[in-house]
């Protein structure tokens, strides 16, 4: 193996994490409206992520930041052609940020509630967006001979991409109302539980449809062995698990349900990947202009010192990440309300006291 192939599946493993951690976020903000009810169940909604949303992005700066280094003509190709999208994607995502940190600062319930709509904005536009452009990368986009993209912004809205994006959205809406319905306590569980329900049948036709489409096709030529079988194979796991994590929060089992949900979004991006190999990012113009783990990536010496700094790194981050989530692990709910007191108990008198 080169380690232009390592690093491509070391990019993999980032995207699956970023897709698995920052998804059930994503799904927390969309269903803000939905099951937060009144300003407590919403704030208990944000007090689940609350610890750990920023932490997940790490994962998309990493895999950005990797890209660059390791693959800098796929880099420099598809944020070119993606640059708008891209563009919508960060806005959205600085808007959500800002949400978490501004929304307590004032006691206005208006205050809070254009904050939230912002939380609930800048979750839904990502979760969408990330499956079109990912559905265009595997797809392949129209690339000159110098690797230059000759499309426009319409051009990634192809019917393909749109079922990537419905697919993205239903996956990661399933996949936060069961982290909800896993994380908390009381009414705020029940109705989780019952999204899940909900979102579950539309995880199911959006992923499986958009699965069944890429396997069909859109892999790569002349890759029908190994690499076809493995993503086919990826492909059945993300839909077996999926089905299994519906029937979890059918059952009343949160936690086996947020694994099935979990292995789903992990496998089905292994599924895109795979597909996609050895190709980064093809021509739809000419499969001579593919840009391929070959063409795209660094200079081996690049590839050799980014090896060595993320097998020392590496560990270090994945074992702060998992402590962090093993401190904030319990369920959180509403704080107990006192007792009402009675009016009409009796007072002591000033001899009593």
């Amino acid at each position: 193996m080169h380690l232009s192939d390592l690093w491509f599946i070391a990019i993999a493993v980032l995207w699956a994490g970023y897709f698995v951690l920052e998804g059930f976020d994503f799904g927390v903000g969309i269903l803000l409206p939905v099951l937060g009810g009144g300003d407590t169940g919403r704030r208990i909604m944000i007090n689940a992520i609350g610890p750990v949303w920023d932490g997940n992005e790490v994962w998309l700066l990493t895999a950005g930041g990797a890209t660059f280094a390791a693959f800098p003509f796929w880099y420099a190709s598809m944020f070119s052609a993606f640059y708008l999208p891209l563009l919508i994607v960060l806005v959205a995502l600085i808007i959500r940020g800002v949400a978490f940190e501004f929304r307590g600062k004032r006691d206005s319930a208006r205050w809070r509630g254009g904050w939230d709509t912002a939380l609930f904005a800048g979750s839904l536009v990502p979760a969408i967006l990330w499956g079109v452009a990912f559905a265009n990368v595997v797809r392949g986009i129209p690339l000159n001979a110098a690797h230059n993209y000759t499309g426009n912004f319409f051009t990634l809205l192809n019917p393909y991409a749109l079922l990537g994006g419905l697919a993205t959205l239903s996956l990661f809406t399933l996949h936060g109302a069961v982290f909800l319905a896993l994380k908390t306590t009381g009414g705020l569980r029940q109705r989780a539980a019952a999204a899940a329900q909900a979102a579950g049948g539309v995880a199911v036709l959006a992923g499986g449809g958009f699965l069944a489409w890429t396997e069909a096709s859109y892999r790569a030529p002349g890759h029908a062995g190994g690499t076809g079988a493995a993503s086919v194979a990826l492909a059945g796991l993300a839909a077996v698990a999926l089905i299994a994590g519906v029937a979890a929060i059918r059952a009343g089992r949160e936690g086996y349900a947020f694994a099935g949900t979990a292995v789903a979004i992990l496998a089905a991006t292994g599924a895109l990947f795979t597909a996609l190999y050895p190709r980064v990012l093809p021509s739809s113009t000419s499969a001579a202009w593919d840009l391929t783990t070959g063409n795209a990536a660094s200079t081996a010496k690049t590839l050799a010192v980014m090896t060595v700094v993320a097998a020392i790194f590496l560990p270090l981050v994945l074992a702060y990440q998992g402590w962090t989530y093993w401190v904030f692990r319990n369920r959180i709910g509403a704080a107990p309300q006192p007792p009402p007191q009675d009016p009409q108990a009796e007072q002591p008198t000033a001899a009593g006291r």
